[in-house]
């Protein structure tokens, strides 16, 4: 089997492991770990680009990124203590949808491109916005057509809020997270690494203390 059979495999298989939970009982722990593993090995053999990316991610962004990541968290949790949980749930359904619309045409472009004429996969169309001329967007016909299945996808992920639409959109930012990503050497990726690490255990010992102090609490009020 060749890569591109590999890769196909995997997109097949990771729908598989999305749809599955509606016709039959899945064990969520063994279909977490695969759809994690496959989503992995999708997003990494689709980052290998037949040129070398001019741009790649230095020590420097790496050591940077936990910072960023811990100020984002910090920011939504204190947008939830302090606006109404409503506008900032309407505030994210927004921002997901846009960027979900974005992940989706990403992720079928490889495919939908196949089918469709060679130019309107490389004849790229310039947009730009009125009154500030300084802002375009380049994008092609084969994107706008991959687009419209991702368009309403997003509709109904606003709409029903469906699980499914959480693990399909979920899948689609972490294929094109890796695609993006391109590291620039093994310590930039083991600083990455490190800190996701660091993270999840973080966020494990969080849970354990919250618990405790939770039964503590009601221990003492009883």
């Amino acid at each position: 089997m060749t890569m591109k059979t590999h890769e196909r495999a995997a997109n097949l298989a990771l729908a598989g492991l999305s749809l599955a939970p509606l016709v039959v009982k899945v064990n969520p722990n063994v279909n977490v770990i695969l759809t994690a593993c496959l989503a992995v090995y999708v997003g990494c053999y689709r980052s290998v680009k037949p040129t070398p990316p001019s741009e790649t991610m230095s020590k420097e962004h790496a050591m940077r990124f936990p910072l960023v990541g811990s100020a984002m968290l910090l920011s939504l949790f204190l947008l939830f203590k302090f606006l109404s949980k409503d506008l900032v749930n309407a505030v994210l359904t927004a921002y997901f949808f846009i960027l979900g619309i974005a992940a989706l045409c990403a992720t079928l472009l490889p495919s939908v491109k196949r089918f469709l004429p060679k130019e309107w996969n490389d004849n790229a169309i310039v947009w730009h916005a009125p009154f500030f001329h300084s802002l375009s967007v380049e994008f092609t016909k084969s994107q706008v057509v991959a687009s419209i299945p991702g368009f309403f996808f997003c509709i109904w992920y606003a709409a029903k809020k469906h699980w499914l639409a959480n693990n399909v959109l979920g899948i689609s930012f972490c294929i094109q997270g890796i695609e993006m990503l391109s590291l620039g050497s093994f310590k930039t990726g083991a600083i990455l690494l490190v800190w996701v690490v660091c993270t999840e255990l973080k966020l494990f010992l969080s849970e354990i203390l919250l618990l405790f102090f939770h039964h503590s609490s009601i221990k003492i009020i009883t």
